[in-house]
């Protein structure tokens, strides 16, 4: 029995012997034996072998004879991470040229355009999409050119002797006039060169300085009555009219360089024009032998009556 109970309390003592020293941390942990240090890793053969693969690409052909040089930076090489290239030698750094032919850069291919139509081909397209019809121009005259009865400012043609079947018409010297002393006729008068010579005398001398500078002056006469073989005033049993042997010659309007037309009719009453009128008629008289105006009677309301009738001593005027 008491073998026993010494036996126990030998194993207890030492099961607290090993339990206490499990207990202790130890006082410095074991560290790993360091691995053996690798050699650098270093790859110079294959960066030798990248640096010629760039270099390859950045080669160029040789420049051509004869042509004009370009000068074109090269293109840098690619990045390679972790890999640097060595330093290029000097000449390699300088900038590449590349030979472009002169006849390349001077060629600029452009779209071909049609030329431009005539300007008269567009006016005449323009008339007639319009609904007209284009009428030529008549050429301007100078000098003696196209005058008519020895004096240049009388502009028209000759034209044959008129005979008419009627005692006392006709007009054997006969002149068809356009214009007078730079005043043109609103439409040609048939008459002769007495009457012509008269008129363009009236013109200058009475009718231009009359209407002065209004509305730019005086550019055209309107004509109401030249060469007709009929009684006066259209009345029958009349004697025959100055008309009816070429001496006579109807106006019934003046119009300006501003287009206004001043009308017998309408302006002869009136402040202004009237007065103008007034005064182309006064001076009418002496290079006409008849000059008949609104107030002379019912007939002649609307024109003025120049005529120059053979056999007056004094000059008609009314």
């Amino acid at each position: 029995m008491k073998l026993a109970a010494r036996a126990l309390l030998a194993a207890l003592l030492m099961l607290g012997q090993v339990s206490g020293a499990w207990a202790e941390a130890p006082a410095a942990a074991p560290r790993p034996l360091p691995r053996p240090v690798a050699a650098p890793v270093t790859a110079p053969v294959a960066a030798e072998a990248v640096l010629k693969a760039v270099e390859a690409t950045v080669r160029r052909p040789k420049p051509r004879p004869g042509t004009t040089a370009v000068a074109v930076a090269a293109p840098a090489g690619p990045a390679l991470p972790g890999l640097r290239p060595r330093p290029r030698p000097v000449a390699a750094l300088r900038t590449e040229v590349v030979q472009v032919s002169s006849a390349t850069i001077a060629y600029a291919p452009t779209s071909a355009r049609p030329e431009p139509r005539p300007e008269n081909l567009q006016r005449r397209s323009a008339v007639a999409a319009a609904g007209f019809r284009t009428q030529p121009v008549p050429e301007a005259t100078t000098g003696r050119k196209g005058s008519v009865c020895g004096n240049p400012g009388i502009r028209g043609t000759t034209i044959p002797p008129i005979k008419a079947q009627v005692q006392g018409c006709g007009l054997k010297d006969g002149v068809m006039v356009t214009s007078v002393s730079g005043v043109k006729l609103s439409m040609p008068a048939t008459i002769d060169c007495a009457t012509a010579v008269a008129l363009n005398r009236w013109v200058e001398r009475g009718v231009k300085p009359a209407v002065g500078r209004l509305g730019g002056g005086v550019t055209q006469l309107q004509v109401a009555g030249h060469y007709t073989c009929r009684p006066r005033n259209n009345q029958r049993g009349a004697k025959i009219s100055e008309h009816g042997r070429g001496k006579a010659i109807d106006i019934s309007a003046v119009t300006l360089a501003n287009g206004v037309s001043i009308t017998v009719l309408k302006g002869w009453n009136e402040r202004e024009h009237g007065k103008i009128l007034k005064a182309m008629h006064k001076a009418a008289c002496g290079p006409f032998g008849t000059v008949l105006g609104p107030n002379a009677d019912v007939y002649h309301r609307d024109h003025l009556h120049l005529d120059t009738a053979a056999g007056r001593r004094t000059a008609y005027c009314r």
